[in-house]
């Protein structure tokens, strides 16, 4: 098995544009249809410098998850991803994974 957090930022063009509401239907009808074994949403905040290398500085919600290892989590990981630039046009999502001894 192995975990990957997921880091959605929530400003769109330098505003905080991603609401509470519209995080929870990204949720509802992106993640859950394509992990319906669960994962957990975490409140953050980020910062990092931006192409003018000024330093841009907003929340976030962290999504942890707990998935096996192979291609066919990778694709829904990466699908996820990519609606949700979409959806609220983002640069990036930030995707970490690592290695994990689970036990439920």
């Amino acid at each position: 098995m192995r975990t990957a957090q997921l880091f959605f930022g929530q400003n769109i063009g330098g505003e905080r544009g991603v609401s509470e509401a519209d995080f929870r239907k990204f949720v509802d009808e992106e993640l859950t249809p394509r992990f319906p074994s669960g994962l957990t949403v975490l409140e953050g905040g980020g910062q990092w410098k931006g192409d003018e290398n000024k330093l841009i500085r907003e929340a976030s919600k962290v999504v942890v998850l707990v998935l096996p290892n192979g291609i066919e989590a990778n694709l829904k990981l990466n699908a996820a991803r990519k609606a949700y630039k979409a959806k609220f046009n983002q640069e990036s999502v930030l995707l970490v994974t690592q290695p994990a001894c689970v036990d439920f």
